[in-house]
Formats: C-alpha cells, sequence, structure tokens
C-alpha cells in the first residue's frame, strides 16, 4: 500500500470551539464548561464552550460579515468551507453557554438584555428544531467573523469513540453576558484564569484534557484579553496536534506534538494503523516508508545518540546514505537489508561515524561513492575516497527516484544533505540532528557557513528530516528557524558575558554562556563556543584567542 492509499478508518468530524475571554482584577479569565457525567465526549472535564460542526452552519453563511469564505479557508489550511467553522464557534457557543457572539445590522454587538431573552430558544437551536441561521435571518442578527480569532487546531487520537478535527478560536465576552451551562450538556460553569484553571487541575480538583491544559498554558502569560486576541490574530505557526499511536516493548502508547518519536511515527503510519514502532534499536531495520528503510548502528554514545543512522534509499536497486562506522554488525546488516541490491553509496560528511563503512560495503557489492573529500583535521575519515565529487545542487537518479545534493557547510567543510524529491524527505546527515544542537568546532566548523545553510533549508521544499542520528523530525521549516533562534540567543549570551566581564579565557567563558547545562558537558560546548566567537572575530565584534579574548565596543557605545 503506497502513501496515497487509505484503508477505511474513522474520520474526524469537524468542530469549533471558542475560548471567551473578559478582563477581571487579576487578569484575563475564561469561561469554561464541566461536561456531564453522562456525556459520550471528555465525560466530567472541564471544556470550553464548543461542538461539531452541522451541516445547517452553511444556512448561515449568509449573516457572516467580515469575512469570505475563501478567506477563512486559507487561514485554516482548507481547500473551502471554512467559514462554516467560525458558524459552529457562535453556535455552539449560544446553545451551550447561553453568549451570544452576534451584532445589529449597525454592528453593535448584541446587549445582554436581548441575549438573555433569546435565550429560550437555545434548546430548540440545539436540538435542531430552530436553524441556527433562521434565528439569525428572524432576529435580523449577524456574526461578525472578525471577533473570532483562529486559534489551534487539534485532532481526537485514533481508536476514540468519537473522534474530532477542532479548530479553536478565542474571542471576547459580550459586555453584560456573563453565561451559564445548560444543565444538560455541561453541568457546571465558572469565569477562571488560566492559572487558577491549571493549579485546580494539579490539585485534582477539576479535570482537563489535554488540548483544553495546552490552550490554558498558551494564555496563560498574558496580562489583558486584547493581547491574547491579538496574538491569535498575528500568529502564522497554526499547525495540526494530532495524538497517535506506536508500538514498543512497552507496549501501545500514545505520542503527542513535541514527543521525540510524534513525527516519525505519523511519516511511517500516515493511515493510523497503530503499529508502527517509537523504539530505536541498533541492527534492526525500520521501513519508514514505501522507499526508505533505516538502520541505527551499534555507536550510542554521548555525541551520537542512540547511534548513527543509515539509510538504504530506492525500489529494486538501493542508494545506501551514510554507511556509518565500519563495525562488523552494522555493514553486515546493511548487506543483508540491501539483499544484493546495493548500487550507489552516498555520505553526508566525513566524520568517523558516518563514512567508513563505505569501503567495504563498495568492496562487497561494487556500488560507486558518492560524497565530498575529507578535509584536514582530527575525526575525519582520510581514507575516504568518493568516486563521484557531488556539487550542489547535482541530481543523481536513483532508478524511479531523485536524490538532490544540498551543500551544506558548518558542522563540516565537505557536509551535504541529499533531498530525496520524490517525498521531500531530506538526509541531514549531522546538519540537523533530533533531539540535540550539532557542534560546531573550527577550524572545518563554520558558524557563519553553518547559520547560512540552516537559512538555506527554510527555502527548500521539504517535508520531513531524516536526521543522522534520531527519529525522523517534522516541521522541517520550523526547526530549521527554531536552531537559528537557538544559535542567535546563544550568540546573544556570549556578547553579554564578555561585556559584563570584560577580557575573559574560554574556560570563564564557557562557564558564563553555557549555564544552563551540566559542567561535565562544557568541554564540547567549548568547541561551540569557538565556532560563536570564530563568527564574532570574522564580524570584527570580538578579538582575541583561547587565553584572552575581549569585546569591541561598536561607536556608539564607546560615547
Amino acid at each position: 500500500m503506497t502513501r496515497d492509499q487509505e484503508p477505511t478508518r474513522q474520520l474526524p468530524r469537524p468542530a469549533a470551539t471558542v475560548l471567551l475571554l473578559r478582563d477581571a482584577a487579576n487578569g484575563p479569565e475564561v469561561l469554561m464548561l464541566k461536561r456531564s457525567p453522562t456525556a459520550a465526549f471528555v465525560a466530567n472535564a472541564y471544556v470550553f464552550p464548543g461542538g461539531a460542526v452541522d451541516a445547517s452552519d452553511t444556512l448561515a453563511l449568509a449573516h457572516v460579515t467580515g469575512l469570505e469564505d475563501q478567506q477563512a479557508s486559507a487561514r485554516l489550511d482548507l481547500p473551502e468551507g471554512g467559514l462554516a467553522y467560525w458558524v459552529a464557534a457562535v453556535r455552539e457557543c449560544f446553545e451551550e453557554s447561553g453568549i451570544l457572539l452576534a451584532v445589529d445590522a449597525h454592528g453593535a454587538p448584541v446587549s445582554a438584555e436581548r441575549a438573555a431573552s433569546l435565550g429560550v430558544h437555545r434548546a430548540a437551536v440545539n436540538a435542531g428544531t430552530l436553524r441556527f441561521g433562521a434565528l439569525l435571518e428572524q432576529e435580523q442578527l449577524f456574526i461578525d467573523a472578525h471577533s473570532l480569532a483562529y486559534f489551534a487546531h487539534w485532532i481526537t487520537a485514533p481508536g476514540r469513540p468519537r473522534r474530532f478535527t477542532t479548530r479553536f478560536f478565542v474571542a471576547h465576552a459580550p459586555v453584560g453576558q456573563l453565561g451559564s451551562h445548560d444543565a444538560s450538556e455541561t453541568v457546571d460553569s465558572r469565569w477562571i484564569s488560566a492559572q487558577d484553571a491549571l493549579a485546580a487541575c494539579a490539585r485534582n480538583e477539576i479535570e482537563l484534557v489535554h488540548p483544553t491544559r495546552v490552550s490554558l498554558e498558551e494564555i496563560a502569560p498574558f496580562e489583558r484579553a486584547e493581547q491574547i486576541i491579538h496574538f491569535a490574530r498575528d500568529r502564522t505557526d497554526i499547525v495540526t496536534n494530532k495524538p497517535c499511536w506506536g508500538v514498543g516493548r512497552e507496549g501501545k502508547k500514545l505520542f503527542r506534538r513535541g514527543m521525540p518519536a510524534y513525527a516519525e511515527i505519523h511519516w511511517c503510519d500516515p493511515h493510523e494503523h497503530g503499529n508502527t514502532s517509537y523504539e530505536l534499536i541498533a541492527g534492526v531495520p525500520k521501513t519508514l516508508d514505501a522507499y526508505v528503510t533505516r538502520l541505527i548502528a551499534p555507536n550510542p554514545g554521548f555525541m551520537t545518540g542512540p547511534g548513527t543512522n543509515t539509510y538504504l534509499v530506492g525500489t529494486d536497486a538501493i542508494a545506501v546514505i551514510d554507511p556509518g562506522p565500519d563495525l562488523d554488525a552494522h555493514v553486515e546488516a546493511i548487506l543483508a537489508a540491501g539483499a544484493g541490491r546495493i548500487r550507489w553509496i552516498l555520505c553526508t560528511h566525513t566524520h568517523l561515524d558516518h563514512s567508513p563503512a563505505a569501503r567495504r560495503i563498495k568492496a562487497a557489492t561494487g556500488a560507486s561513492i558518492y560524497g565530498r573529500p575529507a578535509p584536514d583535521g582530527r575525526n575525519q575519515d582520510p581514507a575516504f575516497a568518493p568516486d563521484h565529487v557531488l556539487q550542489h545542487d547535482a541530481r543523481l537518479p536513483i532508478g524511479p527516484l531523485t536524490l538532490r545534493a544540498i551543500h551544506t557547510p558548518g558542522h563540516a567543510s565537505n557536509h551535504l544533505c541529499y533531498l530525496l524529491e520524490n517525498t521531500q524527505m531530506l538526509f541531514t546527515g549531522d546538519h540537523v540532528m533530533q533531539g540535540s544542537t550539532v557542534v560546531i568546532n573550527p577550524p572545518d566548523g563554520d558558524m557563519i557557513a553553518y547559520l547560512a545553510s540552516l537559512e538555506m533549508l527554510t527555502q527548500l521544499p521539504v517535508t520531513v528530516f531524516a536526521p543522522g542520528h534520531g527519529y525522523l523530525i517534522g516541521e522541517p521549516h520550523r526547526e530549521a528557524q527554531r536552531l537559528i533562534a537557538h544559535r542567535l540567543a546563544r550568540e546573544a549570551k556570549v556578547i553579554a558575558a564578555m561585556q559584563r566581564l570584560g577580557p575573559v579565557d574560554s574556560d570563564t567563558l564557557v562557564a558564563a554562556v553555557y549555564d544552563d547545562v551540566p559542567a561535565k558537558v562544557h568541554p564540547v560546548a567549548l568547541r561551540s563556543l569557538h565556532g560563536h566567537l570564530g563568527k564574532l572575530c570574522v564580524e570584527q565584534r570580538v578579538r582575541g584567542d583561547a587565553s584572552r579574548w575581549e569585546w569591541i565596543p561598536s561607536h556608539a557605545e564607546k560615547h
């Protein structure tokens, strides 16, 4: 079965929910409703008003102002039908809390008194005997779509009795509308700050499901409701949170976004069978997709994590990417997995945990070696002898597939990434690692080149990173930007420490700049510190050597 073929499964139902916000003496409060103990979905939990998108919600679109369906759909990353989520959010809010997020023909919000009088229709709208669009038409009311800001997207995990793909919105509660539970689906209601709700959950006084808790954590730092609204309107980083199941020696486990195996499980199991492994086991081939199998070398360690990843790419004929260290067990595992089909050997760079096995695999298979010669220096593989030296943007046909070489100096001057153009998987070697940042060790390591190479990745058509160590990495452009931000933040700490300490030696400086990591890591951190200092020297903001570094004040700082 290919990634484009999908078995019959339970599809999540579209839904919408809204965080109703109001300002109080101690900061913003949000309306929360307790689900009935007999509810079929998240019974007993405190939630925000919301529910499924109804087919009749499209009948109310004529009473939506401020947004067209094309704009709404683009905001939700949907081909069409996005505006119905705004309608559903307002309708469900009215049904469950009695708060009506509507305006009159002149754009004035519905008054508390009028909302209360319309509350007699809540049960009928909820039962479907009165269409919400008909109520809006009857009362000549409209939904101001601009008043609801899109905030988050959550999909219920597979296997639940009910599944929803829910869009979260934030909105100001209309002045004077306090709301109340419906005493049917919901049995309690309260206005509460995010901090107090989280604290109550920690004390086991209230139950919060994961998406609710994460939403509260996101809004907790804000001091006013308006700040939350602006944050939601301005954010461009809304991603789908879609829990997934994996299997392993500890049994079946649920993985959420942010957990190391999350992206890999989604990539390997796009149809949610729940049977892909969450373990990283050396010597055991793992099929990542129709074209790629991964083997982990038995060389775990502080610098290599669970071990070096070797990838076998292809269908009938196979390319080996990063054959790894020259270890008998690993070479034998590669040859067994390749089963006489290995034709190409590609190395991302020539550090000793990535390229040495290339010679033995070539001798055993006759495959050609591709890459770039080893530079001088420690931890390099001087015997690496590529049959073909790859230039930036070179393309290599692998049967029906194409691998594109991307020169990414920084961690190593000869470092290449390989883009499988058919699936947009990028094999990143040590340019991007899962679970940690890479060491930039001068003179071959170059911080300026590294940051430029990361920036280049943000412009490539990449769907997933396949790193040299660890799991597959999702949201690759976001990850590249995160790494850039991390390096620049570390650079800012270098500058601040030098300005504070004055002329300083490397050992003192590394302790100040890397005070957030254990001291035992400082010898390795010292290498990247020298990478940062080398960049600052080139930019003429620092001068010196390991025994004495000195900040060079700018003209403005001198005066």
